[in-house]
């Protein structure tokens, strides 16, 4: 049975040439893992902030003015007090913009990469992939990755799928706009190429981590049940814990963070806490474009 015939039947029906597929399609390749980092570095640091602003709720139709106001402090708070602790400590960092937020605060988009940072794609309007047909998908992907050449000077080289929403489209569109890098699935804690049905594509994969995910700990919705449920301090234990472990793995520490979230006055000592342990542990930090490309060209290749 081919696997695209396969609605009439229940996954334990499947034969083994279905299912094999279907966890193949899009699957991890070897590990990238530098024998050694820049200057001698034990681990690499990629910090990564999910610029979603207003589109978290614009998505949903746009209808709640109090969520859209938290997402403007996003904007108007967020990203300010994030970029004055980067700047400080002089780390360059990813900021994964939805376009229409992008739109919607040029100026930011502008600043991040005239200071070193990068900006990478993060959807059109903060829409779900695998909500969408396969050339609509990869309109809005073309498209939001106009948007934010026009306004940065730089052509996006990585994409973070909206709410880590990845389709079986997905890779081919990022493969076919030539992507460097993806930074939306979890088959590792570092990079690794990405396959698509067991073929090499070139892509490279900077693994995210629900536990590396400040959304996960503060997010809040007065309407369903999602309640905060971890103090800050209990969150920083969960991202120290994590980084100590790279470090003794020679790997990457992969953060994610959005400005909404993070950026509040009771939750953004949580950055610089991370920035000063990982400094005191001896870090390379790299945007998520540096930290790919020195994998690709430095990892121990696997024993033939």
């Amino acid at each position: 049975m081919a696997v695209t015939d396969i609605a009439s039947q229940n996954p334990w029906e499947w034969n083994e040439t279905v299912w094999r597929q279907l966890a193949r399609r899009v699957s991890a390749g070897p590990a990238l893992v530098p024998a050694v980092w820049p200057g001698g570095a034990p681990f690499a640091v990629a910090l990564s902030f999910d610029s979603d602003h207003e589109t978290n709720e614009l998505r949903n139709g746009g209808k709640s003015i109090n969520k859209l106001s938290i997402g403007e402090y996003g904007a108007r708070r967020g990203i300010g007090r994030i970029v004055e602790i980067l700047e400080k400590a002089n780390v360059p960092a990813t900021f994964f913009v939805p376009a229409v937020s992008a739109l919607l605060h040029p100026e930011q988009q502008a600043l991040a990469v005239l200071n070193g940072h990068e900006v990478g794609i993060h959807g059109w309007i903060h829409e779900l992939n695998t909500k969408l047909p396969p050339d609509v998908e990869r309109d809005l992907m073309m498209r939001s990755a106009d948007v934010l050449e026009k306004i940065t000077g730089s052509r996006p080289r990585g994409v973070r799928t909206a709410s880590w929403d990845f389709s079986e489209d997905t890779l081919r569109i990022a493969e076919e706009m030539g992507l460097l890098y993806d930074s939306s699935l979890m088959a590792d804690d570092d990079c690794y190429e990405l396959l698509l049905d067991g073929r090499p594509t070139g892509v490279v994969e900077m693994p995210v981590q629900w536990v590396r995910d400040d959304a996960v700990y503060f997010g809040m919705d007065r309407f369903a049940g999602l309640r905060p449920y971890t103090p800050p301090r209990g969150v920083v234990e969960i991202f120290l814990e994590e980084l100590k472990l790279a470090c003794e793995e020679r790997g990457v520490f992969q953060l994610t963070m959005h400005p909404h979230i993070i950026g509040v006055r009771s939750r953004i000592w949580i950055l610089k806490e991370v920035i000063d342990r990982a400094k005191e542990l001896g870090a390379w930090f790299g945007t998520h474009a540096q930290i790919v490309e020195y994998v690709k060209a430095n990892a121990a290749q696997p024993a033939d």
